[in-house]
């Protein structure tokens, strides 16, 4: 499919009109179609728009339909603060579905003194502490949650199990520990300080780390440098094109290190980019990939090929998925605000910290993820990360850990991170 089709495709999709009407509930959506994680940002928008047109589809927000305005700003934090203002002013929003970590971080400030409730795909674990960020939630476990668990699997299932490593261990070494990310990313080194606290605690020695662009195209000099200092296992913090290049290098240079990887990390694009290359690699998943039959998914799929038949199916993922998890989390809150009668802030803030053990369209496993719970004290929808490893040339599931039970002291003096 050409550039010019997709980005014809995505005009398309999201244009609307600026009116609206009284029972219609505008909401606004800033996403990367163009800056340097739209490799995974388009997909994820597409997602967003489905959902958004399957609610109203079927009924709406209690009988209200959901108005969308969705603009790109190229991941670039003052595009996304003028098109915060506009929503604001202009449209008169109701919620506010944002991005990257730099923008909503940026934004955080403005939201809360708006009262503007804001689900982010940034899930960053310093927007998660609701008495530093009352109006920011999150749909998924957090960046720094995520980390933890993934160095937390591959030290117990890999490091003191593998025979790649039984010559080490029976040594007396300690693993070691590199991170791979664009240090002047916000998003990329959100859970870094997490990670690290994490090796420490699990008596993992740590590398000095290596900045490699979200836009990478060769990180020859990183994987070297990460090889003398005999790291083991590699944190990726970045996004899949650049994931895929750091491990495609890593191969090529005979650098042995395990790869793990956050969940914009790990795809079915990480497959086809890296082939053989990334073998093994585990990463965390905010929810079940498109392929994977759980409830919902198949209703996914359907407004996939619906709404942008011209998209191949092959090139839509777990991204979409999670543009679905997005909207829905955010339809939950508005459903319960204005069946008490009122969708400001506040009303919404408050239905969104009402909820106890809820799934997506309160369905059971609807997504591949659920029982949430947020609170007023608590932003952490949950602490359950969900890992998936690459075996034989197939994304498959790896562990679920509850890191809330497995750390219980840890637990609540994470919150923030």
């Amino acid at each position: 499919m050409s550039k010019r089709i997709l980005l014809f495709s995505l005009i398309m999709a999201f244009s609307c009109s600026l009116a609206y009407a009284a029972d219609e509930i505008p909401i606004g959506s800033i996403n990367d179609l163009t800056g340097a994680t739209s490799d995974v940002g388009k997909d994820a928008a597409l997602g967003v728009r489905e959902c958004v047109t399957y609610i109203n589809d079927h009924g709406g927000i209690n009988g209200k339909k959901i108005k969308l305005r969705l603009f790109d700003y190229g991941y670039r934090v003052p595009e996304a603060i003028t098109i915060y203002k506009r929503f604001r002013d202009q449209d008169k929003i109701k919620l506010l579905l944002q991005w990257g970590t730099g923008d909503t971080e940026a934004l955080s400030p403005t939201v809360n003194k708006d009262k503007m409730v804001t689900i982010s795909d940034s899930l960053s674990g310093h927007l998660c502490d609701p008495a530093k960020t009352p109006y920011n939630f999150i749909y998924s476990t957090d960046y720094s949650t995520n980390a933890r668990a993934a160095l937390t699997a591959w030290y117990e299932k890999v490091w003191k199990t593998s025979d790649k490593w039984k010559a080490d261990r029976e040594a007396g070494k300690k693993p070691k520990l590199v991170c791979f990310y664009m240090f002047a990313s916000p998003y990329s080194s959100a859970p870094i300080k997490a990670i690290k606290d994490q090796a420490a605690l699990l008596g993992i020695e740590v590398a000095k780390d290596q900045d490699v662009s979200l836009t990478a195209l060769d990180a020859k000099s990183q994987v070297l440098a990460a090889k003398e200092e005999g790291a083991n296992v590699v944190w990726h913090g970045n996004t899949v094109m650049s994931v895929a290049t750091a491990i495609k290098d890593s191969y090529a240079l005979k650098f042995t290190a395990d790869n793990i990887t956050n969940n914009w990390g790990l795809d079915h694009n990480l497959l086809r980019m890296a082939g053989k290359a990334c073998e093994g690699t585990i990463g965390a998943a905010s929810c079940a990939f498109l392929n994977m039959d759980v409830p919902y998914m198949d209703k996914v799929r359907e407004y996939a090929q619906k709404l942008n038949p011209g998209v191949p199916m092959e090139k839509r993922d777990i991204r979409t998925v999670q543009g679905w998890l997005k909207v829905s989390l955010g339809a939950a809150g508005l459903q319960r605000a204005d069946k008490k009668g009122n969708i400001d802030g506040p009303s919404v803030k408050a239905a969104l910290e009402s909820l106890r053990d809820w799934y997506p369209f309160d369905t059971k496993n609807a997504l591949g993820v659920g029982p949430y719970t947020i609170t007023d004290k608590d932003h952490r929808p949950t602490p359950v990360a969900s890992l998936y490893i690459i075996k034989d040339g197939k994304i498959v599931l790896f562990e679920k850990i509850n890191m809330k039970e497995k750390f219980p002291e840890q637990w609540p003096k994470w919150l923030g991170w």
